[in-house]
């Protein structure tokens, strides 16, 4: 199970890395987010399209400049889709996640989704 799932992350990343000439012009058919839409204020999770999409133009920097979360978030899923498959297809194992996350984590986890909320407010994301 965990060499197909590693090698179907690394087939997922690497084409969405292929795919991204065409992001560009797919992305005009994407809605805004209806939370901003209504409140007016950006949700946590506003900016992660963007950031795909400058990542997509290889522009990594502008993407972190504006939306930094996400922008790591992707990195590190196709970072780490492409190091599963790698492993995957020579046939090591992959890392194992723990099964219970320390309570200073996920501590830590929500003050930075929180920090960089309050980053999107106050950029006008």
């Amino acid at each position: 199970m965990d060499r197909q799932l590693g090698l179907l992350w690394g087939a997922v990343a690497s084409l969405l890395i292929l795919a991204s000439p065409l992001v560009t012009k797919l992305a005009g058919g994407l809605m805004s987010c209806p939370f901003k839409g209504v409140t007016g204020i950006p949700c946590p999770t506003c900016g992660t399209t963007r950031a795909a999409l400058a990542l997509a133009h290889f522009e990594p920097l502008h993407a972190l400049s504006h939306y930094p979360l996400p922008t790591l978030g992707w990195i590190v899923f196709l970072g780490g889709g492409l190091a599963a498959g790698w492993r995957a297809w020579r046939g090591l194992p992959l890392p194992r996640i723990p099964r219970r996350i320390p309570v200073w984590a996920r501590f830590a986890f929500v003050g930075v989704v929180l920090a960089n909320w309050a980053y999107s407010i106050a950029t006008g994301v």
